[in-house]
């Protein structure tokens, strides 16, 4: 009797093994598929744009501003001298 109970006990978890590393299995190939690869490839590539076009208008923002700093010295420096040649 004890046998048995044993053999069938080794089964049981032999099964059990078997099917959680079946699932993990199956869990890791659809993780590595293709098409979720192309997935993410296309997530990280439409991130990276994102990110490349906010610099961008980041650095254009930084631009103008410096352009009008250098305008408005420009313009008072060109005032001062009008002011001493009258």
């Amino acid at each position: 009797m004890r046998r048995l109970f044993w053999l069938a006990a080794g089964l049981g978890a032999g099964a059990v093994g078997a099917l959680v590393a079946s699932r993990f299995a199956k869990r890791q190939m659809s993780k590595v598929a293709p098409t979720t690869i192309a997935r993410g490839a296309r997530g990280g590539l439409l991130d990276l744009s994102k990110r490349i076009s906010e610099s961008l208008a980041e650095g254009k923002r930084a631009m103008d501003d410096r352009e009008r700093e250098v305008r408005r010295e420009l313009d008072a420096s060109a005032d001062r001298a009008a002011r001493r040649s009258a």
